[in-house]
């Protein structure tokens, strides 16, 4: 029996992607729907949940479907854990420096506002990675090289490297067995987009 089970799902995280990707205001949608303002606020931050009358008429506000809507929530559960995967290697010794493959694995699940992946073993140095929005590498075992913004940065156990949303970067592990653990936050959310708009207010 897995720790993640069946949740009701949180609707308001879909509604608000959609009105922000239409560049959609409040005001506009309650005018569009016949809903007031304050009630499509609480939607949209899970404080009410809409009955399915008026999730059609949000959806039509949204140039959408109510199916759409659910099929792009988020589950209503607030912790969610990811178990370690076992791995075994034939004929290692406990302490035995390993000669397996190279190995990533997510550490969150669904359709969330945070992304996490852990990486085992050595790493493509050539490969760059450009996100776009921020991320932090964390180096949980070993130690990397990480080069970003023309510069070599050297991290070992317990370092990490913050990188804004657009820098392009690559590492590669300079240690056998070295683990590193990447939390970035989610491609769909517009974080930087809504950092530039910042700035020109």
């Amino acid at each position: 029996m897995g720790d993640h089970k069946e949740q009701p799902l949180r609707v308001g995280a879909a509604v608000r992607r959609r009105r922000r990707s239409l560049e959609l205001t409040l005001a506009v949608v309650a005018e569009r729907s016949g809903l007031s303002v304050p009630f499509l606020s609480q939607i949209e931050n899970d404080r009410a949940r809409p009955s399915t009358s008026s999730l059609e008429k949000v959806a039509d506000a949204l140039r959408t479907t109510a199916v759409e809507l659910l099929a792009a929530a988020d589950p209503a559960c607030s912790v969610d854990v990811v178990r370690a995967e076992i791995v075994e290697v034939a004929g290692r010794l406990p302490g035995e420096a390993a000669d397996a493959e190279p190995r990533s694995r997510s550490l969150v699940r669904g359709h969330h506002q945070m992304h996490a992946s852990e990486f085992t073993g050595d790493h493509d140095a050539g490969r760059e990675f450009q996100y776009r929005n921020d991320q932090l590498m964390y180096v949980a075992d070993g130690a990397v090289e990480i080069e970003a913004e023309g510069r070599a940065y050297r991290l070992g156990r317990g370092d990490t490297l913050y990188l804004t949303g657009g820098v392009r970067h690559r590492w590669r592990a300079t240690v056998a067995d070295t683990r590193v653990v990447v939390v970035a936050v989610a491609e769909h959310i517009e974080a930087v987009r809504d950092r530039d708009r910042g700035r020109k207010r």
